[in-house]
């Protein structure tokens, strides 16, 4: 079997911060872990203001089959979105001008960018900042130093959750006021439009597929969060508090079990009185 095609060696990073495009060699052969069937067509922006992070970060990615640019600020990050969404972003979160929080809030808010998947790569360590980042909509939330290999296979996993069929158990699910409707990745209440995050979307599904089930905080971790194992509990409760506002009066459904995790009510209150 021939080996597969290496990526170039060299990296080319503007001094100026303004996007790179870094593109991978055709390949002959799937990468490690299955990267390269995942990668086909996939655009993935690596923000950084490091030159080095950004060099290996790409490299890596190139390498894997993406095809891959870059930018090294804030404002060159969401020029280059404006100009080309890409169907990924690895946001480091502490750079010149605008910040990535500041580039992760843009992303969400604006309507052809909302569901593209953003893992954040930084120096930041602290669980606040980890619950900050993932609450602003970030999929995926990785700590420096950090093994490239595991970031290929995180940005792998999520691109899969964000192209997986949405409508294998029928297109639209009621339960009282809210529906999902898997096809559009839409939520209505009471026929108005609620904005959720992707990953506010997951945990909404999850659990009104599930409604009357209790479902345990580590039960969510694995199925919305995937297990990633930097991510704790709490991250459960701050994105579940979120979505009950989001909803309004009909939040009230997901219920807190003390001691275990939340259920999404099967019934309306009123009716089990």
């Amino acid at each position: 079997m021939a080996p597969p095609a290496r990526a170039a060696a060299s990296v080319p990073l503007p001094d100026s911060g303004r996007p790179a495009i870094i593109r991978a060699m055709a390949t002959t052969s799937g990468a490690r872990g299955g990267a390269t069937a995942n990668a086909r067509e996939a655009h993935v922006l690596v923000v950084d203001d490091e030159r080095d992070i950004t060099a290996l970060v790409a490299y890596h990615l190139a390498r894997a089959g993406y095809r891959v640019t870059t930018a090294g600020t804030g404002v060159a990050a969401l020029e280059a979105i404006a100009t080309e969404p890409p169907d990924l972003v690895v946001l480091d979160l502490m750079l010149p001008g605008r910040s990535g929080y500041e580039v992760l809030d843009e992303l969400r808010r604006r309507e052809d960018t909302r569901d593209v998947g953003v893992i954040v790569l930084t120096a930041r360590r602290d669980e606040s900042d980890r619950i900050k980042g993932l609450a602003g909509g970030a999929d995926d939330y990785l700590t420096k130093p950090f093994s490239p290999e595991e970031l290929v296979l995180r940005v792998g996993a999520v691109l899969r959750r964000l192209r997986a069929p949405a409508a294998a158990s029928g297109p639209v699910l009621r339960a009282g006021p809210i529906t999902i409707d898997r096809g559009a990745h839409a939520v209505t209440v009471d026929g108005e439009a609620v904005e959720l995050t992707p990953l506010e979307y997951r945990l909404l599904l999850l659990l009104a597929e599930r409604r009357g089930r209790v479902q345990t905080r580590p039960q969510l971790l694995e199925t919305v969060w995937e297990s990633q194992p930097d991510i704790q509990t709490r991250t459960v409760d701050m994105h579940v508090q979120r979505l009950r506002a989001k909803l309004g009066a009909a939040g009230d459904r997901i219920e807190t079990v003390r001691g275990f995790g939340y259920r999404f009510r099967a019934t309306d209150a009123a009716s089990r009185r």
